[in-house]
Formats: structure tokens, sequence, C-alpha cells
């Protein structure tokens, strides 16, 4: 993710933005952050067996910067056009590294909305990191221009828009993946560790 390239363009945009809106875009640009790096790390496979608890608490945090996104009003920056901050940020590698760290558990299936019908549609877990990871670098690169309402709106409608949902799907993945790692055992294992607990 990118460094501010000029803070002082940060200080001057700040200073003509409300308080609140600061005090929140700038804790989404910290989640921003924790969550790409994190994502990288795993990515990277330096510690295989914390990868899915690494980034089922990633999910969590950043889900949590975006349902206060949700719940705001409408940001609405000056702009009417999104300024050019450059080109997009390649995010191929990063998306052929966390397949590779995934594989055999990258795939899934999810109803596409639980509200208008039953219709199943097929994800992947590596797809939808990459997805959200894309879309809060692009409201970074906003960020660290000094553009914050920018960030925040760009933030605010992805989240709304996309990353949001594939976040909360993946969200609901990673829990499963946990769960069938910490419960699925053998059922001789299962009642010796019960009769355990039952005769100390």
């Amino acid at each position: 993710m990118p460094d501010n390239p000029d803070p002082s363009l940060a200080v001057s945009a700040e200073a003509a933005t409300p308080a609140d809106l600061v005090d929140v875009a700038r804790s989404v640009s910290d989640e921003a952050r924790r969550f790409v790096t994190t994502v990288t790390e795993v990515a990277a496979n330096t510690l295989p067996e914390v990868a899915i608890p690494l980034l089922l608490l990633a999910v969590s945090d950043v889900l949590a910067a975006g349902a206060r996104l949700g719940a705001m009003t409408d940001v609405v920056p000056p702009d009417r056009f999104e300024p050019d901050v450059g080109p997009d940020a390649d995010l191929d590698p990063l998306r052929a590294a966390l397949e590779n760290v995934l594989e055999g558990i990258d795939d899934y299936v999810e109803v596409d909305d639980p509200l208008l019908g039953e219709q199943l549609v097929s994800s992947s877990v590596s797809g939808d990191l990459v997805l959200v990871a894309g879309a809060l670098v692009q409201g970074q690169r906003h960020f660290d221009n000094g553009q914050v309402l920018e960030a925040l709106w760009w933030w605010q409608y992805s989240y709304l828009a996309n990353w949001g949902e594939r976040a909360s799907a993946v969200l609901r993945v990673l829990q499963t993946i946990l769960a069938h790692l910490r419960l699925d055992v053998d059922d001789d294992v299962a009642a010796e560790a019960e009769f355990q607990a039952l005769h100390p």
C-alpha cells in the first residue's frame, strides 16, 4: 500500500473536512492498512498454521469499519468525478499467492441474494479477499493524496456495492473452515476426550 506522498495535502484537506468525518477516515485507513498487511503476510505463507485465524480476525475487523460506513449518511465529495490517482494496483500476484496457500479450501458456494431467491453461485476465498483489498487500496490512495471525502465516499460506496458483501461471505467461510479444523475429530478421539472431561 502506498505511503502518503505529501503529508501536507492530507493536513490541508483534513482542515476543511468536518472533524467527525476525519476521525472515521483515519479509522478506516488504519483498518485498511492492517487488512492488506495481514492478507499479504498470509499470502507469503510464513505462518501457515495460523493463516485462517489471522484472516478471520482481519476480515472481522475490516467489516466492523465497513459497518460504521454503512450506518453513516451518504458521504458526498465536492467533485462529481473521481480524481485520478494513477493506474490500479496490480493484485494478480496476491491472488495467485492466496490461491496457493488456500488450495483445497478456496472455493465455496453461497446463496446469491438471500432476499430475492435461492440461486447458488460459486466464489473463492482468495478472490473475495483480493476484491476487498482492491477496494480498500483505492480508497487509501485517495486518503494518502489528501482527498479525505473522496476516500470516505469510495470506501462507503464500495462497501455497500461489493466489498461488504464479499467480506461477509468470506467471513462465514473462514469461520466454517476454522470450525471444521477444530471440531472435526475421529469418534475415538472425541469419546476419549469426553471420558477425560467427565472423569478427571
